[in-house]
């Protein structure tokens, strides 16, 4: 049954939501690693070395939040960091094989999960759901934006 009324259609935005933050607190549970590290992984998967300013601003949180990720991810062996090398007074946050291997992993659950959702959706249709969640999202940074203080 489609959607009639804007309220159940957040519903189901609501029921989606529930069904990414549970599935992301389970790949937490068996990766040992928060949601923060896998973003901040994620970011150097996307973008190779960077320095923490550039994650900062890449994972829009301030840079003393990414020194701390930073810290927690050498500590486990996922990262490095390894001096800049046309600036030496940064550092760039490089992947060590092990945080590698789990850029690989979550790239390639990412891209099965994506064929599981929506590898069979005709592209007419794909393109349309698309449309509405950019305009869906759009909106809502809109009223975030207008909330803030």
């Amino acid at each position: 049954m489609e959607p009639s009324t804007p309220r159940e259609a957040i519903d189901r935005v609501m029921q989606l939501s529930m069904l990414v933050a549970s599935d992301l607190a389970r790949y937490e549970r068996e990766s040992g690693l928060t949601a923060a590290r896998i973003h901040l992984l994620w970011e150097l998967g996307r973008g190779g070395p960077q320095t923490q300013q550039r994650l900062a601003a890449a994972m829009d949180v301030t840079p003393r939040n990414v020194t701390g990720l930073v810290d927690g991810l050498v500590a486990s062996g996922h990262v490095t960091r390894e001096p800049h090398p046309s600036d030496r007074r940064a550092t760039l946050v490089t992947p060590t094989a092990a945080g590698r291997a789990v850029i690989e992993e979550n790239e390639a659950g990412y891209d099965d999960l994506a064929r599981q959702l929506f590898g069979d959706l005709p592209p007419r249709r794909l393109a349309t759901f698309c449309a509405v969640l950019d305009e869906t999202i759009a909106r809502f940074t809109a009223l975030m934006e207008e909330a803030a203080p």
